[in-house]
C-alpha cells in the first residue's frame, strides 16, 4: 500500500498545480516590486453609499493593498469592471465576499477587509459602491490606473 504513495503525492501535486493555473491568476511579474496600501472609506450619508476617495489613484499592472474600512449600517457592494474579477485578485481577507457577478465585493455593515490585488493596464474606470438596500443610488468614482514610477 505505501509502495504507491509518492506517485499519489506526485499526482496530487500535479494536479493543485493545475487547479492554481487554472484560476487564472496573474503570471507575469508586477511593474513594482513594492506593494502600496491605500484606503478605501465607505459611509452612507441620507441613506445613498459613499466611497472616498472620489478618485482612487493606484498603479497599474501593479500589486496593490486596499484597505477598505466600512462605516455603513448595511452591506455595501463595491464593483470596478474587471479589477475585481478572480484573476486579478491575489487575496482578501475580513468582512469582504466576492459577488457572484465577479465584478466586485460585499462588504459587511461596518465591515473591514484587506483586499490584495493586480490592477490593470494603465488608464480610467468607473468604480463604485451601493448599499444593498439601495442599489438604485449608486456613487460612481474614478479609477485612475497610472504607470508605476521606476
Amino acid at each position: 500500500m505505501l509502495r504507491h504513495a509518492p506517485l499519489g503525492l506526485g499526482l496530487m501535486t500535479i494536479l493543485f498545480a493545475q487547479a492554481a493555473a487554472a484560476q487564472g491568476k496573474p503570471d507575469t511579474p508586477p511593474k513594482s516590486a513594492s506593494m502600496p496600501s491605500v484606503e478605501l472609506k465607505i459611509t452612507k450619508p441620507d441613506g445613498k453609499a459613499v466611497c472616498s476617495p472620489t478618485e482612487l489613484r493606484l498603479a497599474a499592472n501593479s500589486n496593490v493593498t486596499i484597505n477598505i474600512i466600512s462605516q455603513s449600517d448595511s452591506p455595501v457592494m463595491l464593483t470596478s469592471l474587471n479589477q475585481f474579477k478572480n484573476d486579478q485578485i491575489l487575496h482578501h481577507d475580513g468582512d469582504l465576499a466576492h459577488a457572484a457577478s465577479g465584478d466586485g465585493y460585499t462588504v459587511k455593515q461596518n465591515g473591514k477587509g484587506v483586499l490584495k490585488l493586480r490592477t490593470l493596464a494603465a488608464g480610467e474606470q468607473e468604480y463604485g459602491c451601493a448599499s444593498i438596500n439601495n442599489q438604485k443610488e449608486v456613487f460612481r468614482g474614478k479609477l485612475i490606473l497610472s504607470p508605476p514610477s521606476e
